[in-house]
């Protein structure tokens, strides 16, 4: 294959090959860094979960109008169906902890450039399940409907419960 044919290809983000990270990927690789940054100068106290909410609000409340509504009814359920999972930025989006892991996630549409948010889970998430469990889903809009089945998943993700 000429050198031409080659410089001519692209991945399936319409990139050429061998260009690594997407902008949006390294900014929330450093977006991380500066987490990760910020967790150690907090250390382990109430006012570091206190800073880490804040963190969070925050975040929401710099989202487009659209995300923002969606992120702040899911935080919203998150915290009421499980109060002892911790809020705190992952990646530059909001995410609830456990004993300082990530069980849950929001991100939104907008930052990623996609036209759906999403809310997913990690592997420290309880919802093992026949085999087969979701580990994220697309956010246009939540109902009450939503909202109760996205109570009922996180209760199960923390291991209190059916899903």
């Amino acid at each position: 294959m000429s050198a031409a044919s080659k410089a001519g290809r692209r991945n399936e983000r319409g990139e050429p090959p061998g260009e690594g990270f997407s902008e949006q990927e390294r900014a929330a690789v450093k977006e991380r860094a500066a987490e990760l940054r910020t967790d150690a100068r907090r250390g382990r106290s109430a006012d570091k979960a206190a800073a880490d909410e804040r963190d969070v609000l925050a975040k929401i409340a710099e989202m487009a109008p659209q995300d923002r509504a969606l992120a702040e009814r899911v935080h919203a359920v998150v915290t009421a169906a499980a109060p002892e999972l911790a809020p705190k930025l992952w990646y530059g989006q909001p995410a609830y902890a456990r004993a300082g892991k990530v069980v849950c996630f929001f991100r939104s549409g907008q930052v990623d450039k996609e036209r759906y948010s999403s809310f997913g889970f990690t592997a420290e998430a309880d919802l093992d399940d026949d085999g087969m469990w979701p580990t994220a889903y697309a956010l246009t809009e939540l109902s009450e409907a939503g909202e109760a089945a996205l109570g009922r998943l996180v209760t199960k993700a923390v291991g209190r419960g059916p899903g």
